[in-house]
């Protein structure tokens, strides 16, 4: 499996920023008109580099044309230390947003309903899907009508946890992954071992500087533990945060003259994951049907505290996968050799490969890695223009 493949459609016209394996360390990228600058010295890291973005290219070494770095995907055992793709954020908080689609709040309450358990689910979809979704597709969050609503849900027995950041004043905005945790295009996503019904969450992830600017997005899979969530939302951390569970990449695509915040709110994002049997499923997440705006998401996000090295958003998705993929009533669930791809025409194509995330490479280089990386390096006492 080749980087090119899995790029966005006009990829010689994208301002793209990412981050490779080289052999001296994580090296910031930026490529435009097809070339890979390396702005290490300018902007040892990414977070260095949004923060002072400003339209202007900064300068950097040419490594080359973007088709002639052999960078291929680690889970196919091609890729070495020298030309590893990485995710495209490392100082960055990372942040999610959940139940920001109406079919998400939908099942949700059937995970809370079913306790985790996947053979209740269905007959709860049955009686609650219809009545709930219908409502909830024309509300738009906090407002006079979301209140109402609510009142009517309450009095009918249906309110829920996942309704109320559904339809309230009030999104949910979590931590995702620790800082330098996620993985990026061609690695392996981990799911629990101990988990018989999950799926992967294809999702847009905004790029957000340390003053809230929204600077560009990538893909992201936001992958999650549907049976461990729905026992409890107290276990939302156990569920989200794992070895390997946090996808990014391949690139974050820099707004510019051909794509901005507007081409987020109308990106179509499309999944597939291929099962080692020869099982395939298909699914389409579109930006239009969100609740709240993307920046709405970033306003609130903003409202907790400040982050001084940016944050990345994952803003929901409206795909949760109900077919069945065995047995009659379980519905959909990984299995450990799944090949899981996320794509929008412009974003590209997130590709991972399922396993456990006990047996996912450990994640090993922290914070405290990265930085006396960055001092051997003589990259720490470069100040970023």
């Amino acid at each position: 499996m080749r980087l090119l493949a899995h790029l966005p459609a006009d990829w010689r016209e994208a301002t793209l920023v990412g981050r490779i394996a080289t052999a001296a360390g994580p090296t910031p990228v930026v490529i435009t008109r097809g070339h890979v600058r390396d702005v290490s010295r300018v902007a040892p890291t990414v977070s260095d580099l949004l923060n002072n973005w400003n339209g202007t290219l900064p300068a950097g070494d040419d490594l080359g044309p973007l088709e002639q770095l052999p960078l291929s995907a680690a889970f196919n055992g091609g890729a070495d230390a020298s030309t590893r793709l990485l995710a495209p954020v490392d100082l960055q908080c990372v942040k999610a947003c959940g139940v920001t689609f109406a079919v998400s709040a939908v099942e949700r309450v059937i995970e809370e309903r079913a306790r985790g358990d996947y053979a209740k689910a269905q007959s709860i979809r049955d009686a609650l899907g219809e009545r709930v979704g219908a409502d909830i597709r024309s509300v738009k969050p906090g407002s006079a009508t979301a209140v109402r609503l609510k009142e009517a849900l309450i009095a009918d027995g249906l309110w829920s946890q996942y309704l109320e950041v559904a339809i309230g004043p009030d999104a949910e905005v979590f931590t995702k992954s620790p800082v330098l945790s996620s993985v990026g295009w061609g690695d392996w996503i981990g799911v629990r071992k101990e988990s018989q019904w999950n799926n992967p969450e294809p999702e847009i992830v905004l790029a957000c500087d340390a003053k809230g600017r929204t600077l560009g997005a990538s893909l992201g899979n936001d992958v999650n533990l549907r049976d461990i969530e729905g026992r409890s939302a107290l276990l939302l951390g156990k569920a989200k945060d794992n070895n390997a569970s946090c996808a990014i990449g391949p690139f974050i695509r820099m707004f510019d003259s051909t794509f901005s915040i507007d081409d987020v709110r109308q990106t179509v994002v499309s999944l597939t994951v291929e099962g080692p049997e020869g099982y395939k499923l298909e699914g389409r997440s579109s930006m239009s049907l969100i609740s709240r705006d993307p920046l709405e998401l970033v306003e609130q996000t903003l409202s907790q505290h400040q982050y001084p090295d940016g944050f990345a958003l994952f803003l929901g998705t409206m795909f949760a996968p109900t077919d069945d993929r065995d047995v009659a009533g379980r519905g959909f669930t990984h299995k450990v050799g799944d090949i899981v791809r996320v794509s929008s025409p412009h974003l590209g194509t997130l590709e991972n490969k399922l396993t456990t995330s006990d047996q996912a490479p450990p994640w090993s280089h922290g914070i405290g890695h990265l930085m006396r990386n960055l001092a051997s390096r003589g990259l720490l006492a470069q100040r970023s223009t």
